[in-house]
């Protein structure tokens, strides 16, 4: 019988974390702004670690919040939480071809483990399942240390934001989570040059145009960053085609 190397020594392990490596900084700024929103809301620093570690679902978490602090009957932020989440009962309908043959506290394990973008690069990187053993084992190696490098990122960063919450001024209040959910957004998002030259484009415009009424600067700056990409882009010179044999 051939031998299969633990799950975080095959190369695939190293492959998925790398993958993840790009999109890192975002998911833990989110799980930072999810932090701070917790302690910020009236939950106590047991509550809140205890939803990280336990829940471990953003949306569901920051669905949930405002239920919990206004007193909401227990099968209400259930219901909000299981609707919210209806989105990972597609995912592991999908993965179940890809699992299957796993004895169920696997399944399980990589079934709370799997998050969103974890399913999406999973899923491009192995459109189909593998039909034999190293196959299926390199293919569950690339998941565990793809959703590894996520679980750390959104933990080790939401429990720095329950740390540091009560640091914040109360004043600043949850709008200064609500910064840290668009930094999240924005570290997610600027992976290409043209991206993050909008992004500085917009920032500087918003600023520029700040005095403007009922906060029309941010109008503004969305305005000027994408008829200005739009003009980057058009300047592009054109890739070479390939010629005919």
């Amino acid at each position: 019988m051939f031998f299969l190397p633990a799950i975080h020594r095959h190369p695939e392990f190293r492959n998925g974390m790398r993958a993840t490596a790009s999109v890192a900084p975002g998911i833990a700024a989110w799980g930072l702004m999810t932090g701070v929103a917790m302690v910020k809301s009236g939950m106590s620093v047991v509550e809140a670690v205890a939803m990280t570690l336990f829940v471990y679902a953003g949306s569901a978490q920051l669905a949930a919040i405002p239920l919990i602090v206004a007193g909401a009957p227990f099968w209400v932020i259930w219901a909000t939480g299981f609707c919210v989440n209806l989105r990972f009962v597609v995912f592991s309908l999908h993965l179940r071809e890809y699992l299957m043959h796993l004895p169920r506290w696997r399944r399980l394990v990589n079934g709370f483990l799997t998050a969103d973008l974890s399913y999406a690069l999973f899923t491009n990187r192995f459109p189909e399942p593998a039909d034999d053993a190293p196959g299926r084992h390199a293919q569950e190696s690339y998941l565990a240390g793809n959703y590894f490098l996520t679980w750390m990122a959104w933990n080790g960063a939401s429990l720095l934001g329950i740390a540091l919450a009560n640091l914040i001024p109360s004043e600043w209040g949850l709008g200064f989570a609500g910064v840290l959910c668009l930094v999240g957004v924005l570290c997610s998002l600027a992976n290409t040059r043209l991206r993050i030259l909008a992004a500085l484009i917009a920032g500087g415009a918003a600023v520029a145009a700040y005095a403007l009424p009922l906060k029309m600067n941010i109008v503004a700056a969305i305005a000027i960053a994408v008829i200005a990409c739009f003009w980057l882009e058009g300047r592009r010179p054109a890739p070479p085609r390939e010629k005919m044999a």
